[in-house]
């Protein structure tokens, strides 16, 4: 159950802001109508919501303008500062919350029209469904932080909906209306689990961590396969910051190769890196032969006698460098 994409994040930001208002509108109505905490809670996380998709828009707003002068990298880690401070908003909420549900234990009270309530909230709920899968899918396949975290918390709020419609059917069948709070306090406890999570991830992000061991596998591969001519590739360091992968190297090609031999070789790596990886931003330092470390992705067994089938190139590890890498020759 997904929706059709826009063509650019910033147009799904503007519709993941309508989708927001209209999930709001309707659990707010089933909070007025029923007057139940739990729904009432739910409610307050929704305009979380709404503020965070205004924050997303202004972060995929600025995360799309193009590298500047003050900005020679680009604006990507908007997107980060987006997410962080979204996680920061729900935390806030989970708190709130948490002492709705508190108020809710200690003085208990009825609700009124119970099932027109719970049909609302549930139709508030297949729309976050919808809209939830579709935000994820979006930002995965565009690499957008902004667009999974906005994904992950409507999701969180279908686990969170479909949990209340439980349990608020349960209230009129069973007469326990202590259940109202504490299906509040478990939605308080839900939202400060997604919170962290987002937060987590973000300054993950901002920090430059890097990319899982399955990625960097993939450019180890890349480098291997398109690399042939060369030594050996070392000192291998990578960041992925939104949807564009930040790669330096040092490329150690024989010291009787020409400025245009190696440019050539390190062409052909740069684009199968951004065939496989989509946007990423290479720099590459070309080193002659007595500058190998043996270490790293190992072209050749021997760079002094290179023997005429050169022999499938073996990935032995990547370490961190020191230097600060140059670029490929011109």
């Amino acid at each position: 159950m997904q929706v059709p994409l826009p063509a650019s994040n910033k147009s799904i930001a503007l519709f993941s802001l309508a989708v927001s208002v209209v999930a709001l509108a309707l659990k707010y109505a089933a909070w007025a109508v029923s007057g139940s905490v739990a729904l009432y809670s739910d409610a307050v996380e929704t305009i979380i919501n709404v503020v965070s998709a205004l924050a997303g828009l202004w972060a995929l707003s600025v995360a799309e303008r193009p590298a500047d002068h003050n900005h020679t990298y680009g604006h990507y880690k908007a997107e980060y500062l987006s997410a962080v401070a979204e996680g920061t908003l729900v935390l806030v909420t989970a708190l709130v919350i948490g002492r709705e549900a508190v108020e809710g234990l200690l003085h208990p009270h009825p609700t009124t029209a119970p099932y027109l309530g719970i049909l609302l909230n549930a139709a508030a709920t297949l729309v976050n469904l919808a809209w939830g899968l579709t935000l994820v899918q979006a930002g995965r396949r565009r690499r957008s932080p902004a667009l999974q975290a906005g994904g992950q918390h409507v999701l969180s709020d279908v686990w969170t909906g479909a949990g209340l419609v439980v349990g608020m059917l349960l209230i009129p069948l069973t007469g326990w209306i202590w259940l109202d709070a504490a299906l509040a306090g478990l939605i308080a406890l839900n939202v400060l689990r997604v919170g962290w999570e987002m937060m987590r991830d973000s300054i993950a992000g901002l920090m430059d961590e890097a990319p899982s061991s399955e990625t960097l596998d993939d450019i180890r591969d890349i480098i291997a396969t398109n690399g042939r001519g060369a030594i050996e590739a070392h000192d291998i360091r990578t960041r992925v910051v939104g949807a564009i992968t930040f790669l330096e190297f040092h490329l150690v090609v024989p010291g009787s190769m020409t400025v245009e031999e190696a440019h050539t070789i390190c062409d052909r790596i740069e684009a199968g890196l951004r065939t496989r990886m989509g946007d990423t931003l290479v720099h590459i330092h070309v080193e002659p032969d007595n500058m190998a470390k043996h270490e790293g992705i190992v072209f050749w067994p021997r760079p002094e006698t290179p023997e005429t089938a050169t022999p499938a190139p073996q990935v032995l590890h990547a370490s961190i460098a020191p230097e600060t890498p140059g670029g490929c020759p011109e």
